[in-house]
Order: C-alpha cells, then structure tokens, then sequence
C-alpha cells in the first residue's frame, strides 16, 4: 500500500514530490505578474479548463493542445518536474497546481498574477477521486468507497482537506485578481464560463474562434486526445483499468452515496462552511 509524502500536516501523492521542493516553492518561487494560474482541489475539472484557457490563448486553434501534453503547456507548481519545468520558462507562464492556500508561493499574494479557481460539487469531488486515486501508484488504494469515504471527511486523501483548501481560497473572491468558476455553472453553459474567463484574462475572440474554443474543449473531444487524457502518462504511475476522463458530469455522487453518508456528508458539509453566502455553492 502507497502511504504519503506528508508536508505539514497533508498528504501529498509520493511519486514526484519532495518536501525539500515544497518548502522551496512556499518561500521562494518568483510568479510573475504576466503569469495565470489555475488553482483546482483535485477532481474539480483541472484539465478541463487547462485545456480551455490554452484554447483561448490560441483564439480555437487547437494545433497547441493537439501536440503538447497537458502537464507541459501548463506545469504543477509543487511537482519535482514541473517546478523545473517552470523555473526555466520564460513568462508569462500558465502554472497549475492543487495546491492549500497556505502552501501556495507567497510572491503570488503580492503580484499582479491572475488565478482562476474552479469550485466543484465536494460529493462529486469525492467519488471522483475515489475512483481516480484508487487505480494510480500515488496515493492509499482501498477497495471500499465506504473507507475512501471516511478519509475524504478527515482529510487523509490527497491535497488534504476539501473544505479548509475551499475556506482557504475563497478568501481571495473579492479580489480582483481572482476569478471563481463553478464547475456546475460550467457544465450547464460552458460559453458563459468560457465569456467570463475571456473577459477575465482580457482576450477578445470573436464568435467563430469562441465555437473553436467550445468544440475543442468538450469533454468528448478531449477524451480522444492523447495529450489531454492521461494515455501518455507513465505506466508505472497507473494500475490496469486506469481511466481518466470517466465520466465529466455532475450528480454522480447520488449513484453511490448510501442515505447515511448523504446525512453524514451534508452534516459536515454544514459545520465546515458555515457562514458563506447563499448561492454561493451552486448545488446546495
């Protein structure tokens, strides 16, 4: 059974990861002002709008997303490869990470650098996760949706907790440099989200480029691009029966939860994000 690299209290997958990297990153790895980033707890549609913002910055031409791996056009920030990857980019950069607020390079907090975070439904979050980490070499494996299910709700799956990362970030909603997407809002009307993402990082695109971006991104084409859905991924890093892009909706959490864990989930739900506006989480 794989265990952890646990960096301050979080679990971060062992392959790829380095304590030494993670402090390094925290108090030393310069973002530029010119850089985006796409900041995403795990399972909340990363490589979707990976794949939609390097569209946008194509203006549709997918020739981009079509010959470079995902994980090369925008680098995680906290992995030993991209951290290399990224400190010997010329900027501006595209950076990814998954990364709790309090860990993330502090030079981001005082520069002009744009984060687009995407929010997901944590129950969906949930199950996807369990059925990702469950067929990698990076993380605990259980047989059992009803063991993943307990370690979700303490936090001892990876990246840590979903609801002190989510309390984290949105923290930063009212700032200018910050754009919260939901990923629900996403999949209901994706050239919205695209709109607003465009107005976000200043890019005008006219109505035709705009489709480009909408055909390229959709799930259903990205699932039959090897550089956006995991095929080109090390062997030794996925067990048989890997899948990546699985299913891409939302509401497939009611195909799986039992009656008690809806009671349990939404009682922890309650005490952990008390206090938010309504509206604010789309499925509640």
């Amino acid at each position: 059974m794989t265990d952890y690299c646990w960096f301050e209290g979080i679990p971060f997958p062992v392959l790829g990861f380095q304590k030494e990297i993670l402090k390094e990153i925290r108090h030393k790895f310069v973002i530029g002002d010119e850089d985006t980033i796409i900041l995403t707890y795990p399972k909340s549609g990363t490589n979707w709008l990976i794949e939609t913002v390097c569209l946008i910055q194509k203006k549709g031409n997918p020739e981009w997303v079509q010959s470079v791996p995902f994980w090369e056009r925008s680098p995680w920030v906290e992995t030993e490869i991209g951290y290399q990857a990224l400190i010997n980019k010329e900027g501006p950069r595209l950076i990814s990470s998954h990364l709790p607020f309090h860990l993330f390079p502090r030079s981001f907090f005082s520069s002009k650098a744009k984060m687009i975070y995407v929010l997901r439904n944590p129950r969906d979050v949930l199950v996807s996760g369990y059925f990702f980490w469950n067929k990698t070499n990076l993380a605990k494996n259980t047989d059992s949706l009803r063991t993943y299910f307990e370690w979700f709700l303490k936090g001892k799956v990876p990246y840590g907790s979903w609801f002190e990362h989510t309390r984290g970030w949105l923290s930063m909603r009212e700032s200018e440099n910050f754009l919260l997407l939901c990923y629900e809002d996403f999949k209901k009307d994706p050239r919205r989200s695209i709109e607003k993402i465009c107005d976000f990082l200043e890019k005008k695109l006219d109505p035709e480029e705009l489709d480009m971006v909408l055909k390229y991104s959709s799930f259903h084409v990205m699932k039959e691009n090897k550089m956006s859905n995991f095929s080109l991924i090390n062997e030794g890093m996925v067990n048989e029966g890997f899948v990546f892009m699985r299913k891409g909706t939302t509401g497939d959490w009611k195909n799986h939860f039992t009656e008690e864990q809806v009671e349990a989930f939404d009682k922890v739900f309650q005490e952990n994000m008390a206090g938010f506006p309504p509206g604010l989480f789309p499925w509640e």
